[in-house]
């Protein structure tokens, strides 16, 4: 049976005149005991121990229990604390030192210290409370919360360290200086809760935690959503993010699990992975990043399935010696390009849709830089469906481009290879090699360019075989300058311009068309350069500027420089 006991500044039969001697009846007789406690202000330190519960009978907030320093309620034991404001400084305001402690209906106060604190093997509960300015403390324990409000926190709202296990739950973080909740070294389970102006990650999962989270609203956060750094694991599910930095971070070997959220207006990225961090994304959105949607860079290595990006500037970037793998990707309206691949970066792309983006692929670097494309359509792209710079090695597989000004080109020293794709309504061209790069294509077709079905440039090299060029305003091949290769099994069909434009050191190999070939007029070679030898000149031992010399000159005057110098 409970003992009760009733607390009253004002006096009355049978009551205490603070809480502390209700504390020290109750322990004397060693029983489970309800301590009543009238509306007041009580400045006292509590230390509670055995099966207590505090309740203000007056309702939430009637009893206020202060001190000026110092804690003001030392838990020991099972002990529970209905309705009552607990405000203290420069301390842990409320300690779980062993046992168990629920507080429910009350608000916390630590100014300049931890609200609560939860310490090795106890297990503490927050119900329906309110806990402002002090961080709460799970190290080593175990916690649930549920239905609470943390504000204004100096540091970190909530952080589970050490080992301890916390589930928190349709609660709302706001305002606080560092992260909303911290899990290291812990774990965590966040369901449901709202998080907003955290100084950092309003997330952060480090020091190989697991962080688990579902069914969260995150805005107006200075850093990231959610962070997985240090080898840390879990999971985010069903979450919205609007105005974060970044929408989601991985770094430093963690490697979560994300599906099905929503990143809205990031300021730079939506999804960023780097430093060796992995991750599967599955079936996100993000739409209006200010900078890249999806980011991989220094080492990143993310999964990227059924993602949907829209109105942002870039879609998929992977530079920096990154990774990636990238399956059913829709990009659609973006100011940038859909796809960049660049710095010894390597990236597989697959089921991927882009339209009106100025750039489909883009790709650039040395010859580490390789982006391989399967089974993708560019539609309405205003510039270049594919485009291979550098050293970098392309490979495309049933790519279709439609619209734009060129479907796929390879320029300076890049390799683009070419298999059972399509160009479709070019305003310049199909495809084209220029500079030094190697363009091969098998079952390449193009229909109606407005210029070139094909065309090779520079000192490019093209190696075209069973492909097709259909009604192509210009030429179905044009090949110009020192560009070589050969032309092999191909078909140009249409009644516009010419079949080929041959320069000569390109083999035509079963060439199909009802078209003319014409051979271009090769260019004069260039005159070698002048090179005339001195062999009664001055010799110099030393560098020498600013010098005028003639030979067979009688008359030679002597001039001065402004600085004095002769000449």
């Amino acid at each position: 049976m409970v003992a009760r006991y009733v607390v009253s500044p004002r006096g009355g039969r049978r009551t205490y005149p603070d809480i502390t001697s209700a504390l020290t009846a109750a322990a004397g007789r060693g029983r489970a005991a309800l301590i009543e406690i009238a509306p007041g202000h009580y400045e006292e330190a509590l230390t509670v121990r055995g099966d207590v519960q505090l309740a203000a009978s007056g309702g939430p907030g009637s009893v206020v229990v202060s001190r000026p320093r110092g804690a003001v309620l030392d838990a020991f034991g099972a002990v529970r604390v209905h309705g009552l404001v607990l405000t203290g400084r420069d301390a842990d305001v409320v300690g779980c030192h062993a046992g168990t402690l629920t507080l429910e209906h009350s608000e916390i106060r630590a100014h300049n210290g931890v609200c609560v604190h939860a310490r090795p093997h106890t297990s503490v509960t927050l119900r329906d409370s309110v806990v402002l300015y002090g961080r709460t403390l799970f190290a080593g324990s175990e916690g649930l919360v549920e239905r609470c409000r943390f504000t204004d926190a100096a540091d970190n709202a909530v952080a589970v360290i050490e080992g301890a296990r916390v589930a928190v739950r349709d609660s709302r973080i706001e305002g606080s200086r560092i992260h909303g909740v911290r899990v290291s070294d812990a774990r965590a389970q966040v369901t449901g809760c709202g998080l907003t102006g955290t100084g950092k990650a309003a997330l952060m999962a480090d020091t190989r935690a697991e962080l688990t989270v579902a069914g969260c609203a995150v805005d107006a956060v200075h850093a990231e959503a959610v962070m997985f750094i240090e080898q840390s694991r879990g999971s985010v599910d069903g979450t919205r993010v609007t105005d974060a930095e970044h929408g989601i971070g991985v770094a430093s070997g963690a490697d979560p699990v994300v599906r099905g959220c929503v990143f809205t207006a990031c300021r730079d990225t939506g999804i960023n992975v780097q430093t060796s961090g992995r991750g599967r994304f599955e079936d996100c959105e993000v739409v209006e990043a200010g900078n890249v949607a999806v980011f991989s860079t220094k080492g990143g290595a993310p999964e990227v399935h059924g993602c949907r990006i829209s109105r942002g500037n870039v879609g998929i970037a992977v530079t920096e010696a990154a990774r990636g793998t990238f399956t059913r990707i829709g990009i659609e309206d973006l100011t940038g390009t859909a796809l960049r691949v660049y710095d010894a970066s390597r990236a597989v792309f697959a089921q991927v849709r882009a339209e009106r983006c100025p750039t489909g692929l883009e790709t650039q670097g040395n010859g580490g830089t390789t982006a391989e494309v399967t089974d993708a359509a560019f539609h309405d792209i205003d510039m270049v469906a594919v485009a291979a710079l550098g050293q970098s090695r392309v490979t495309l597989k049933d790519v279709a481009a439609r619209g734009g000004l060129l479907g796929f080109g390879a320029g300076e020293e890049a390799q683009l290879i070419v298999r059972d794709c399509g160009v479709t309504g070019p305003s310049a061209g199909g495809a084209i090699g220029f500079g030094k790069a190697r363009l091969v294509a098998r079952n390449l077709t193009v229909t109606g360019s407005e210029a070139f079905g094909l065309c090779g440039k520079d000192s490019a090299y093209l190696d075209v075989a069973h492909s097709e060029f259909v009604d192509c305003a210009a030429a179905g091949a044009s090949f110009d300058d020192d560009c070589g290769g050969r032309l092999v099994d191909c078909a140009v069909d249409g009644t516009r311009g010419v079949a080929v434009q041959d320069n000569g050191r390109v083999d035509l190999v079963s060439l199909r068309t009802s078209l003319p070939v014409v051979q271009q007029t090769a260019k004069p070679a260039a005159p070698p350069p002048t090179i005339i030898n001195h062999f009664h000149g001055p010799v110099f031992h030393a560098a020498v500027h600013g010098a005028h010399f003639a030979w067979n000159n009688t008359d030679v005057s002597q001039q001065t420089n402004e600085g004095g110098s002769r000449t």
